[in-house]
């Protein structure tokens, strides 16, 4: 069962989401940890760049005796809120095994070698397996409902991860806080981005509608839509 999937993100008036590089510096910023805790997600999840910036650790040793089972390993089933990252060919060493209190999730494909998986259980973090090489989103999210009965995912970025999400069909909601500032230069990360690769790739979105709109204090804005999503055609109809 798909989890009910909601993209929360902050972005300047010109739809860039570093706040280092906004002007005025700060404006807004203060907003989405408070929306964050108010959306009350059984998870959150995060792409690997933006995992990376959690990571306290160094890579795990390239190689290892020990062979391990392509199979979910979870350090911990009972906690409140789970803290997922995608991390498709196992590159964070992680050096925690939460963030936040919220115990870490990895999700993998199945081409990590030994190694990296003897690293994230020698450091408590848990880790499930969604593709053999590359990540099937749909199913990393049936994955988190079915072992660990997340029923509400909070999706926050990278605009990588956003944007696949998005492509894959998956996203139920967008919350998005606009802030009152510009980042006005080229080169910053966005709301949804893609690779090179994927860029002609139109998401199956049908509609979006308003469900609401807040005026937050000091200039920011909430814009709350309800996303619905097509099937997924082939490549070549895109």
């Amino acid at each position: 069962m798909k989890p009910y999937v909601i993209c929360l993100m902050h972005s300047s008036l010109d739809g860039r989401t570093h706040p280092g590089r906004w002007r005025p510096k700060g404006a807004g910023v203060d907003w989405f940890e408070k929306i964050h805790d108010e959306l009350g997600g059984d998870a959150w999840v995060i792409g690997r760049v933006t995992g990376s910036e959690f990571a306290k650790g160094k890579p795990y040793p390239a190689t290892s005796s020990e062979k391990l089972p392509r199979e979910h390993w979870f350090a911990r089933r009972d906690a409140k809120t789970y803290g997922v990252v995608l991390d498709a060919h196992g590159k964070i060493g992680w050096g925690r095994s939460d963030i936040g209190g919220d115990p870490i999730v990895v999700v993998l494909t199945e081409a990590v070698p030994d190694a990296h998986l003897a690293g994230l259980r020698g450091e408590g973090v848990s880790y499930i397996f969604a593709g053999k090489s590359e990540l099937d989103l749909a199913l990393a999210v049936d994955i988190l409902n079915r072992e660990l009965g997340v029923k509400r995912l909070l999706l926050e970025g990278g605009g990588g991860a956003n944007g696949a999400f998005l492509r894959a069909g998956l996203v139920d909601e967008l919350n998005l806080v606009i802030c009152p500032a510009v980042d006005g230069a080229r080169g910053a990360p966005s709301v949804f981005d893609s690779p090179e690769a994927e860029a002609d790739r139109r998401a199956p979105v049908t509609a979006m509608t308003l469900e609401s709109s807040k005026v937050l204090e000091g200039g920011a804005m909430l814009l709350r839509y309800r996303i619905q999503n097509g099937d997924i055609r082939p490549a070549t109809d895109r």
